[in-house]
């Protein structure tokens, strides 16, 4: 479903992930990014894993890699 969205970019607004998420018919209320991700990811047929891999992710061509192993401060 996402090949519309096969760019892999730096980091998606919440907005972008929201507008994913409707169109693929989850409901984006109530919410935050990484549980919209991880329920596109569901969606998709892909393990929810947004977050929770630490450095060590196999996903070359995963849409939300590179915010996904951001390292943060």
């Amino acid at each position: 479903m996402l090949q519309l969205y096969s760019r892999v970019i730096e980091k998606m607004t919440i907005y972008e992930i929201r507008v994913i998420a409707v169109n693929m018919g989850i409901d984006p209320r109530k919410k935050n990014k990484a549980a919209l991700i991880k329920a596109i990811q569901t969606k998709e047929g892909h393990t929810p894993c947004f977050k929770t891999a630490g450095n060590d992710c196999g996903e070359e061509d995963c849409l939300w890699r590179s915010d996904c192993l951001k390292q943060t401060a």
